[in-house]
This record gives structure tokens, C-alpha cells and sequence, in this order.
């Protein structure tokens, strides 16, 4: 059973189904998680529900741009201090120097022009996620002062390390690549058991059960992270202020 944690969460926007296709094989190869769309309607749609850490994004959509898509993304965060910028890396085969000022001035992180090498895109993506601190820039998962190194496969709580199984420590890092999300019962067991059909549920409860026991009872002073929302599932939820 495959038990790594992705690297980061990254949706791929292009109309063209055999480049969206080809990408998202590939970088799921080297260790992303990914998720596609094929429009600029479709790619909001999916920053909602699937709150990636890094939009690769198309400029010539059918619907509206590239450019449309990130200036509402901006819009919708707001701009202060508190706001949650999500990284985007441009593609599109327009190369001139207008162009790359206009991504920019969008608001996009970076820009690459078609074709690009597979090496290339990977190195400015993980460029970004570092420069901008998104899935925790060095590849950790943070919440409140719980935190996990799926390199290392550590899990510190308040800097004191957390023992999990191997189990344990993939429902956590699915939790806390969610964080604020609530997961239902059947999407924790698709995604870290595999089944895809008809797994028992009860497994999901008593690996929660586990969990809670090591991550939370243990953590004295420290509030609570993981809840039940009765009748949908379970929520990382990150710490207030």
C-alpha cells in the first residue's frame, strides 16, 4: 500500500486535454497531488472545493483568461495583512515581454512559456511553494503548533514528537493537507485505505479514535485539532488567531 504524503496539491487549468492530461500525469509521477480543469469557471469551481497550494494556470481559456481567473481569486482573498494568497505560475504560448507584465500585473507568482521542459516547470513550482510559504514551503504540514515532515516521517506536537503508525501518520497528513475542510467518512477511506467501493467505515472512526488519543488528549494546554461534525465526517481544524 502506497503510504506518501504529496508533496503539495496543485490544480492544472488548460483547455487542451492532452497537455492537461500529459501534466497532470507527470506531476503526480514525481510526487504532487493533482487535480484538473479545463476553464476559467471550472478552475474557480475547484480552488473552492479543493483548496490546492499552487494553480497552474492556462492564459487562453474558453471562457475567460487566465488573467480573469487570478484578478477573482485576488478579489475574493481581499488584501489585508490576513489574506490567503494562493500561488499561480502562468502557461501560455504568448512570450512577449507585454504579456509577461500583464500575468504579473494580474497578480500570477511566475510565468512560462510553451514549450517548456517537465524539469523547468517542476523547479519553478517548487520555487514558488518555497518563496511563498504555501504547503509549508519545505514540504511540512502545519497546524497551530502540531506539525508533520513527511520527508523525515516525524510529527511533532508542540515540539515533542507524536509516535504514529504508518496508518495514522497517512489519515493525519490527509487531515492536515485539508485543514478546515470537513472529510467524509467515504473520501478518508478512498484516500487513505484505497477502496474505492464498499470499505467498512468503522475502520475510519477507530483510526480517528487513534489519532486523537496521540495527537490531541496528549497535548496539554494546547487546544484541539481534530472534531467530528456528526452526520459528514472529520475537520482539521487550524487554531484562531
Amino acid at each position: 500500500m502506497d503510504t506518501a504524503v504529496p508533496e503539495a496539491s496543485l490544480l492544472v487549468v488548460d483547455d487542451e486535454p492532452n497537455i492537461r492530461e500529459l501534466l497532470s500525469a507527470s506531476l503526480r509521477f514525481v510526487g504532487f497531488k493533482v487535480t484538473s480543469a479545463a476553464t476559467g469557471a471550472d478552475a474557480l469551481a475547484a480552488v473552492s472545493e479543493e483548496r490546492p497550494d499552487l494553480v497552474l494556470l492556462d492564459v487562453m481559456l474558453p471562457d475567460i483568461s487566465g488573467f480573469a481567473v487570478v484578478r477573482r481569486l485576488r478579489e475574493a482573498a481581499g488584501t489585508g495583512p490576513g489574506a490567503d494568497h494562493l500561488p499561480v505560475l502562468f502557461l501560455t504560448a504568448k512570450d512577449g515581454v507585454d504579456d509577461k507584465i500583464s500575468g504579473l500585473t494580474a497578480g500570477g507568482d511566475d510565468y512560462v512559456t510553451k514549450p517548456f521542459s517537465l524539469e523547468e516547470l517542476i523547479a519553478r513550482i517548487r520555487a514558488i511553494l518555497r518563496r511563498t510559504g504555501a504547503a509549508g514551503g519545505d514540504g511540512r504540514l502545519r497546524a497551530g503548533d502540531l506539525e508533520l515532515d513527511p520527508v523525515g516521517h516525524q510529527v511533532l506536537r508542540a515540539g515533542r514528537p507524536v509516535s504514529l503508525s504508518p496508518t495514522e501518520f497517512k489519515l493525519l497528513a490527509y487531515l492536515m493537507a485539508h485543514p478546515d475542510r470537513v472529510l467524509s467518512k467515504m473520501q478518508i477511506l478512498e484516500h487513505v485505505w484505497a477502496y474505492d467501493f464498499g470499505g467498512d467505515l468503522s475502520i475510519v472512526e477507530s483510526y480517528i479514535s487513534y489519532l486523537r488519543r496521540k495527537v490531541d488528549s496528549g497535548a496539554d494546554g494546547s487546544p484541539k485539532l481534530i472534531h467530528t461534525v456528526r452526520g459528514i465526517g472529520y475537520v482539521l481544524r487550524r487554531p484562531q488567531g
